[in-house]
């Protein structure tokens, strides 16, 4: 085998290699696939564009954040859902909704101890992807689901089982503690 063969199975591999990776985790993105299969920048970037011209990827930025899917697998509400769960900020933010039911953004600002703007960031963007509904209750905003708590249950155990058995074994503890207490 020469030179050239070398680096066309080489290519082969990492294109190959970056395909699995975005099947396996949806809505991964750039640096997250450069540093989970330690590929350079350019290389992963030029992969990237080849995946989505040859029709086997699909991207969607959000932010500062361009997300890439498997093409033809997930529909927006799913993309979206599967946006957040990957970032983790937003992720934390829309567990404790979810745990606390109908919180203010200050209580979620106590909780997850980012600013206050940056938590008003977070819920806008969770607003706008329609996951959360915001109520204004007098001069408070509050917070709720907007999508089946089993619909996200089930994505999490599918593409995110290591945030699934964290998030779970956390509410469990919370309710032991609770049936302690009384």
């Amino acid at each position: 085998m020469d030179e050239q063969d070398n680096k066309k199975l080489l290519h082969s591999d990492n294109t190959d290699r970056i395909l699995k990776f975005i099947h396996e985790r949806p809505a991964c993105h750039l640096r997250q696939i450069k540093r989970e299969l330690n590929i350079s920048m350019g290389t992963v970037q030029h992969h990237l564009n080849k995946l989505e011209k040859d029709g086997k990827i699909t991207a969607v930025r959000n932010g500062l954040y361009k997300y890439y899917f498997p093409i033809g697998m997930f529909q927006a509400k799913e993309r979206n859902l599967l946006q957040i769960l990957n970032h983790e900020t937003a992720r934390d933010i829309l567990f404790f909704i979810v745990e606390k039911k109908n919180p203010s953004q200050s209580d979620i600002v106590n909780s997850i101890k980012i600013s206050n703007a940056a938590v008003n960031w977070h819920i806008s963007r969770l607003v706008e992807l329609n996951l959360i509904n915001e109520n204004k209750e007098g001069k408070f905003k509050r917070y709720k689901l907007n999508i089946d708590s089993k619909y996200l249950i089930a994505v999490m155990k599918n593409y995110y089982p290591n945030i699934w058995n964290i998030w779970s074994s956390r509410v469990g503890e919370t309710f032991l503690s609770l049936s302690q207490s009384e």
